[in-house]
């Protein structure tokens, strides 16, 4: 039997094993993915023992630099953002990639209808996740990016990174100076919403109207940030939708096949 494993601390509430064993089943592989909560140190050596062995696996926060520097042949994704969610052995190498690029590219599609080429988007956040987004951004060509974080120095360093000829990057730390500025998309690269009760990203009363709104937080009722937007008559979707699609793109690294992605989706609805 082939071991998948997903790496993380937490990995507990994780809907990961529900679709991926899901998919697995669907197409008849043997084969079993399992949740490994593991501390940083840890990673390095779990990521070769399991590659050994013909495995693979997604790693998840707090883990996907350390990952990232632990594989030894690693995409433009994983060298730009400086993180890796998935890892498999090819060659005799230890493969990485960072799968929530195409998986943040395809969910936004769906909300959009298109690609986001031309557009003006706010984003929130300017860690790991935010870096993911802003790579996305700059590869499907999106015309301004302005980043929203309290450190400027971190969102400098995103600005700085993935600036390209036709997307320009611009820093704000304060949502004030933003009042009454419209985008075509806002996007929540922040962990807030995760717990009840957190702190509002970015609340629709600040007067800042975008035609479309992307939480990267998932939860199972969906978060109150997308619940707001969409009172506003605004469309808006959460993480469900990315997780499953860069869970999709992890599965055609390890397989080399398609993803049953309806059978993943089906077993997240259950």
């Amino acid at each position: 039997m082939r071991l998948i494993a997903l790496l993380g601390n937490p990995v507990e509430h994780s809907l990961s094993p529900r679709f991926q064993n899901a998919a697995i089943r669907a197409l008849g592989f043997d084969a079993e993915y399992r949740a490994i909560r593991c501390e940083a140190s840890e990673v390095p050596g779990l990521i070769r023992e399991i590659t050994s062995a013909g495995g693979g696996g997604n790693v998840t926060l707090p883990h996907k630099e350390i990952a990232a520097a632990a594989v030894e042949r690693a995409t433009e994704a994983v060298q730009q953002t400086g993180a890796c969610n998935t890892f498999w052995s090819e060659s005799g190498l230890i493969h990485g990639d960072n799968t929530d690029i195409p998986g943040f590219t395809t969910a936004l599609a769906r909300l959009l209808g298109r690609s986001p080429a031309g557009m003006r988007v706010l984003l929130i956040g300017a860690g790991g996740a935010a870096r993911a987004v802003a790579f996305a951004l700059a590869q499907e060509r999106a015309s301004d990016v302005v980043v929203l974080n309290r450190s400027l120095d971190r969102a400098r360093d995103l600005a700085d990174s993935f600036s390209t000829p036709a997307t320009s990057f611009s820093i704000h730390q304060s949502a004030d100076l933003l009042r009454g500025e419209t985008f075509d998309l806002v996007v929540n690269a922040t962990s807030l919403g995760l717990k009840p009760g957190d702190a509002s990203p970015l609340s629709p009363d600040m007067e800042i109207r975008p035609k479309a709104a992307f939480d990267l937080v998932y939860r199972p009722d969906e978060t109150e940030w997308v619940r707001a937007w969409r009172a506003e008559g605004i469309p808006a979707v959460d993480g469900l939708e990315m997780l499953l699609q860069q869970g999709a793109a992890a599965f055609e690294r390890w397989w080399g096949v398609p993803a049953p992605i309806d059978a993943m989706r089906a077993a997240v609805a259950r």
